[in-house]
């Protein structure tokens, strides 16, 4: 099976680092996970393993992909069996919608720790797991994505409705 993991357009270096890290590989290979592929951003890797902007390598019993961007995740979405992401809107809800189990790791170095109240919001709602770097090898080990609920379809008509009754028009 494939977990993608990813971290967006800005730099999380404890998510990609526990991302590679033995406690964390030793788990997806013991939940059945033998492959991983790793959207790094701008976050540095210190081993000379992993330099340059690609590689592909082997390390605990799982198959590694790293790179650091490409003009769209989409593809790694839909074949990933699980995802693995920051907490960020945008890549929260293209996996959502994707119907993907999805585990989310909030990045608190960033502005007024915004990920965490969404994580936290989204986890209450059923639809992902939060967790936090330190936790990520135990979340994984426990993580039930039957248990998940799945997130509603996009309906614009709402915001259509909403925007009618503002202007006066219903």
């Amino acid at each position: 099976m494939l977990v993608f993991v990813t971290v967006g357009s800005t730099r999380f270096d404890a998510l990609v680092g526990a991302a590679i890290s033995e406690p964390v590989l030793s788990t997806l290979r013991d939940s059945g996970y033998g492959r991983l592929i790793l959207q790094r951003g701008n976050s540095v890797i210190e081993s000379e393993e992993f330099n340059g902007e690609s590689c592909t390598i082997q390390r605990h019993g799982v198959d590694i992909q790293i790179w650091r961007f490409k003009p769209s995740i989409q593809v790694e979405c839909e074949q990933a069996d699980l995802v693995i992401s920051h907490a960020g809107s945008g890549t929260i809800l293209d996996v959502l919608r994707l119907g993907k189990p999805l585990i989310v790791v909030p990045n608190p170095t960033l502005l007024d720790n915004h990920q965490e109240e969404l994580a936290s919001a989204l986890q209450i709602l059923g639809h992902l797991k939060a967790t936090s770097i330190q936790d990520l090898a135990s979340t994984i080990a426990s993580f039930e994505p039957r248990d998940l609920i799945p997130f509603p379809p996009f309906d614009g008509s709402k915001f259509s409705k909403l925007v009618d009754e503002e202007m006066g028009f219903i």
